[in-house]
């Protein structure tokens, strides 16, 4: 007897991407290749800076939570860098690498 015969349902599935259908959608003007001085940008403590996610680059990808908010680069790790955010009265770090970050009042 199946599953779906027995009438179990299955369970949803809760992993690191889920839910982020449209969050992480690319728009029409954005696909493609990115530039290289979007990886290369450098950050220096206290700069204050922009998440957000670009879904073509994987590693150091942030939490989708933490896509659009604005937070402190606290330090340099490796290729990455720490980015204090306050939410909800709580101080969070997130670990992003240049390409998911703008520096805040740049265009970009």
């Amino acid at each position: 007897m199946h599953s779906y015969q027995a009438g179990i349902i299955m369970r949803r599935s809760k992993g690191f991407k889920s839910g982020t259908r449209y969050k992480l959608k690319r728009g029409v003007r954005a696909k493609g290749k990115l530039s290289i001085s979007k990886i290369l940008q450098k950050f220096s403590a206290g700069d204050r800076v922009h998440i957000v996610i670009d879904s073509g680059v994987q590693k150091g990808m942030p939490h989708p939570r933490f896509h659009g908010k604005t937070g402190t680069v606290i330090e340099r790790r490796g290729r990455a860098y720490l980015v204090e955010i306050s939410e909800n009265n709580a101080k969070k770090v997130a670990i992003c690498a240049p390409v998911h970050l703008n520096l805040q009042g740049s265009k970009k």
